[in-house]
């Protein structure tokens, strides 16, 4: 049986959330799922992902393929450095460093990412164009009103 870790949809309409489950790879996609792993909020700022680590270890070492979604949660969550470093027998020691390591640079490029997209909608200026309309259209209201 090929096993794999992937999002089922949950949720209501237009309003997406995902448990991350491990399942047969030809089940459809909301079917019936092995084990629940976590959960995918992808619609909260920041997109919050709750997974377990242990379980996760378990299922990678066994032999379960993430979907290419899935990976990437992982790889932001550490947990497929984790398997990495611990499948090349890496010490446990070298493995936590690195993967607080990833955890932090993940933090920081979400940070990154927050803080430019508030000060974009702080910035957002009036276009000029704009600007000069409303101006043209004071000048001859005001104008108008002199006549």
């Amino acid at each position: 049986m090929s096993v794999r870790i992937r999002l089922l949809r949950v949720g209501r309409k237009k309003i997406p959330c995902y448990r991350v489950v491990v399942m047969d790879s030809r089940k459809r996609r909301d079917g019936a799922y092995l084990e629940q792993l976590g959960v995918y909020h992808p619609n909260e700022t920041p997109a919050r992902v709750e997974i377990k680590d242990d379980r996760t270890m378990y299922w990678l070492s066994v032999g379960a393929s993430p979907s290419d979604t899935v990976r990437s949660l992982l790889s932001k969550a550490g947990i497929m450095t984790r398997f990495d470093l611990s499948k090349r027998g890496v010490d446990s020691a070298k493995i936590e460093e690195e993967v607080t390591k990833v955890k932090e640079t993940v933090k920081a490029r979400e940070n990154r990412r927050l803080s430019t997209a508030a000060s974009k909608k702080k910035q957002s200026p009036v276009p000029e164009k704009v600007a000069a309309d409303a101006e043209a259209d004071e000048t001859a209201a005001d104008e108008s009103k002199s006549e």
